[in-house]
């Protein structure tokens, strides 16, 4: 059975088993009893509403955000250990070390020019990408050591060559939103149900309270829009920087 259907016969079931209920206590009160003696439940149930929608709320910023602080960590991850391998190949033969280094700065060019964009347009990362990193790899491991000196900086630079594949990996991965369908569904839900409890309060049309109604649907409503600016780390308006890369390779950009 989808997932989707089961949410929904779930909630259908909860409303159902409430109104049921409702109904049969209704039916089988005494006729003594006096309802205006009970507590008015609309004003309870509107501030529980209110504080497990903003609970959710809170939980869907927190998260978004620590999906783009961890989106920014792997540019920086990346950045860096590329920056090693450019500044630790100058113990290798001359030939050798700008072989790599040349590579080193054609892949960071790639990123900073063609491949940002192509994962703010389509999300995702290039094939020519992955082929320069793949050639500097090539570059760092084909190389024999021919004394103790670069012997030492070896294992070094192919640790820094898999530290930058695994943070291009994680670069990869984070470019798609990070909030399933069913989480957008109960935040809109939540949105529609929350506003809607202010008619149930029976709100009236002075001036103090229309500006309150209508300061907290937009105040929702800027949340709802930061989870989804938020969402898409690289393609939306406050998205990952590709500065650590333009930090350590100032001429990147061409």
């Amino acid at each position: 059975m989808p997932e989707w259907l089961v949410l929904t016969l779930a909630m259908l079931a909860a409303c159902a088993v409430v109104v049921v209920i409702t109904l049969v206590r209704h039916r089988r009160a005494p006729d003594d009893e006096d309802p205006s003696e009970t507590p008015d439940v609309i004003e309870y149930m509107t501030m529980w509403i209110g504080v497990v929608y903003a609970i959710v709320l809170g939980l869907a910023i927190a998260g978004v955000w620590e999906a783009r602080s961890a989106a920014q960590d792997h540019v920086q991850a990346e950045a860096q250990a590329l920056h090693e391998i450019d500044e630790r190949v100058r113990v290798y033969p001359v030939d050798v070390r700008d072989r790599i280094r040349a590579d080193v700065n054609a892949y960071v060019g790639h990123v900073v020019t063609t491949e940002w964009k192509a994962m703010k347009d389509h999300g995702e990362v290039t094939q020519r990408g992955t082929e320069l990193l793949e050639r500097v790899r090539r570059d760092v491991t084909d190389h024999e050591p021919r004394n103790d000196f670069e012997a030492q900086a070896y294992q070094p630079l192919v640790d820094q060559v898999a530290a930058a594949d695994q943070a291009r990996t994680a670069r990869a991965g984070a470019t798609d939103p990070t909030m399933p369908g069913v989480v957008w569904f109960g935040l809109v839900t939540g949105a529609v149900i929350t506003i809607g409890m202010v008619f149930a309060l029976q709100i009236r049309r002075t001036r103090r309270e229309l500006i309150l109604a209508g300061l907290f649907s937009a105040l929702i409503a800027f949340l709802l829009f930061l989870i989804w600016d938020f969402d898409a780390p690289y393609s939306r308006g406050i998205t990952a920087s590709m500065e650590p890369f333009l930090h350590v390779f100032p001429h990147a950009r061409g």
